[in-house]
């Protein structure tokens, strides 16, 4: 019984923990995820995948996306829940702070510009 206890207690230790060191999403998949511009509030990211394509598993903090294309993406999360989710282009949506692995599931590539905060909430600067 102690046995299977520290078990089952060292397996929810190993997958928060892969969770937790999930990587940035530019330096684990260049290939679909360039920096754009960078500054002490926000990086800007163009996103691109191909007709099929799928990424790894990374993370990205509080972040804004502005759909380019129209697309049908699935979501899989840091627990392996998934998640279809259809854009169009011009829509523009908050994401909080989340870990997953996106999939390109429609005929057609799809693009967005994603802008990561960096700034912690309400320490924002006036604009001018």
């Amino acid at each position: 019984m102690k046995t299977r206890f520290v078990f089952g207690c060292a397996i929810v230790c190993f997958g928060m923990t892969a969770v937790a060191f999930c990587q940035d999403a530019v330096k684990v998949d260049p290939a679909h995820y360039k920096v754009e511009v960078e500054n002490a509030q926000v990086r800007v990211l163009r996103v691109h995948y191909g007709p099929h394509e799928k990424s790894v598993m990374h993370s990205h903090p509080d972040s804004v996306a502005v759909f380019l294309t129209n697309g049908n993406i699935r979501m899989t999360d840091g627990n392996g829940k998934t998640q279809d989710m259809p854009a169009k282009a011009g829509q523009t949506m908050y994401t909080p702070a989340q870990v997953h692995l996106p999939e390109n599931i429609g005929d057609a590539p799809f693009e967005l510009i994603l802008v990561e905060l960096k700034a912690p909430a309400g320490k924002s600067s006036a604009m001018k």
